[in-house]
């Protein structure tokens, strides 16, 4: 109680739908700024004592742009692509060597929910390996996925190797595709995402639309 006490005192922001429990773990954090943010986001996602403590274990506020966490800091308003998390990480739950495709598509399938939150706010999941039909051959989106916030679809594709021309090529035609047939006169363009490897890591490589900036992907 001493010690809740005093990261009041020091200025922290106390949120009264968050749990004994929850600060409990809070005030072992040493930085005021980083109890706060993480409060914060337990209180709006309504986190439970094992989720806050799993955001503390990746190190999520770390990860942050300083920018990001300077508006944090002085409660400014911040866009989706600010919450972006830097390297956003992937869990390799089976400790997989080699990464293929088909093991990265399903690493992330795993943990849908936690790849959506470390891409950024207001991103749903639609659909793995979405049918698509171009003249008379059937092809697969690797993500099919669509943000609330653009309000329109989002295009992921996956690649192991470095990004190549038939790879942005081959996404444009997959956006067109969903334009096409999916989107709504009242929704946005389609936003296409190219996730590969470079240097041994995955990054965004390729986005069609600046909101989204490119970041590092890190197994763990």
């Amino acid at each position: 109680m001493r010690k809740f006490y005093i990261m009041v005192e020091k200025g922290a922001t106390v949120w009264h739908q968050l749990s004994w429990s929850h600060y409990r773990i809070l005030i072992t954090l040493s930085s005021i700024n980083e109890f706060n943010y993480y409060a914060k986001i337990s209180s709006e996602n309504l986190y439970s004592v094992r989720q806050l403590q799993e955001k503390i274990k990746n190190k999520e506020y770390e990860r942050l742009d300083e920018k990001t966490k300077l508006k944090l800091k002085k409660s400014q308003k911040y866009e989706v692509k600010d919450m972006i998390k830097n390297p956003i990480l992937i869990k390799n739950s089976s400790n997989n060597k080699m990464i293929t495709e088909k093991i990265l598509h399903r690493l992330i399938l795993e943990d849908i929910e936690i790849f959506l939150k470390e891409l950024g706010n207001s991103f749903c999941f639609i659909a793995s390996e979405y049918k698509i039909k171009l003249g008379d051959t059937y092809n697969y989106l690797d993500l099919l996925l669509y943000n609330i916030e653009f309000n329109c679809y989002v295009v992921v594709e996956l690649k192991v190797t470095e990004l190549k021309k038939e790879y942005i090529g081959q996404i444009e035609v997959y956006m067109n595709y969903i334009d096409k047939n999916l989107r709504k006169i009242n929704q946005d363009m389609t936003i296409g995402i190219i996730i590969c490897k470079k240097d041994n890591k995955f990054i965004i490589e390729y986005c069609s639309d600046k909101r989204i900036i490119a970041k590092e992907y890190e197994l763990i």
